[in-house]
This record gives C-alpha cells, sequence and structure tokens, in this order.
C-alpha cells in the first residue's frame, strides 16, 4: 500500500476486528488516566476495570498512588506486567512519543490504540511495521458499549440488533459483554 491507502485505512474499522481486538486483550495501559471523576479518561479506566479488564493508570503526576484502587505508573516501561493494549489519552502530538515507548516494550503489546481525535499516521506505521495493530480516533468504552448491545440500552443507536438479554453484573446492574476474558 502507499501513504495515503495506509492513512485511509484507518478511517474505518470492520466491526468484527474492532470485537476481536477488545475480545483478545486483558491488559491495557491507559495513558492518561486521572483521578479526577469528571474527566473522560476516568470515565473509561473505569468503565474498562468494571469489564474485567486488567487496566493500569499510567500518569507521571499519579505516579505510586492508586486511581481506582490501582496503582499508577509515570511511564510504560516501569509497568510490572506485560501489556496486550497501550490506550493513549494523550493528545496527537503526544501520541507518536507514546507509541514509541510502547514499541520500546518487551514483549511488544499486541494493539496501540488512540483515543477519539487522537491520530499520528506515522506513528502508526512504526507501529504496525512492529507487527502491533493500530486502532485511531475510536473509544474502547464506546465501542464495547456499541459492540456488546449496551448502548442500545441507553436509547442509543448502535447499529447492531440482537436479542441478547442483559445479565445482572452486581449491584443490582444490567450490563451486556462481548466475552472479555476474565484473567
Amino acid at each position: 500500500m502507499n501513504g495515503v491507502e495506509d492513512a485511509l485505512r484507518h478511517d474505518s474499522y470492520d466491526d468484527g476486528t474492532i470485537l476481536g481486538l477488545l475480545r483478545s486483550v486483558r491488559t491495557i495501559a491507559v495513558v492518561g488516566a486521572t483521578n479526577n471523576p469528571a474527566r473522560p479518561s476516568y470515565i473509561v479506566f473505569k468503565y474498562l476495570l468494571d469489564r474485567g479488564y486488567d487496566a493500569i493508570p499510567v500518569n507521571p503526576r499519579l505516579a505510586g498512588h492508586d486511581v481506582l484502587g490501582v496503582k499508577a505508573f509515570a511511564r510504560l516501561a516501569e509497568i510490572d506486567r506485560p501489556i496486550d493494549m497501550v490506550e493513549i489519552f494523550r493528545n496527537s502530538a503526544e501520541a507518536g512519543g507514546v507509541t514509541d515507548e510502547a514499541l520500546a516494550l518487551d514483549p511488544l503489546p499486541k494493539v496501540v490504540w488512540m483515543q477519539l481525535s487522537v491520530r499520528d499516521d506515522a506513528a502508526a506505521a512504526r507501529a504496525e511495521a512492529r507487527g502491533v495493530t493500530v486502532v485511531m480516533n475510536r473509544c474502547p468504552k464506546i465501542e464495547y458499549g456499541r459492540l456488546s448491545g449496551e448502548i442500545g440500552w441507553q436509547g442509543i443507536n448502535s447499529r447492531r440488533l440482537s436479542t441478547k438479554r442483559p445479565t445482572l453484573a452486581g449491584r443490582g446492574f444490567q450490563r451486556l459483554t462481548i466475552g472479555t476474558p476474565k484473567g
């Protein structure tokens, strides 16, 4: 493919691909996670934890402190276990540096996922050249909710029809799942 085709490939993603990624990962480093409940990165971090992912906050200002009971790290390299997915909750200008940090890990993560409005085609090309799958300008919380049908229970059109019934997921809340691994 040429540069234009590579860039266009990241404009849309097949539902099966996104579903497969969300089912295949267990440990997610959330770069830019915060302990401020009003921030989107906190909401996404909490959502991932609630869905059974081993979510790890990465934020230099919070290093050594807990976010929702999980120890925060300053950098990806400090995390004490392999990471399946690096979720980048930083702006596009910082995405390349975070991607390069992810590419310095051993073992490499399976996925580098850039949050809504975050895009760096050059960083994506570097990651893909190393065999890492890249998703840009998408939110794993939104994609999980849409693909599980959970978002439809809130009156939002998920573009998916399902006869799946939600299960009671503790504390009286109904929750649909995509069958993420429970470790």
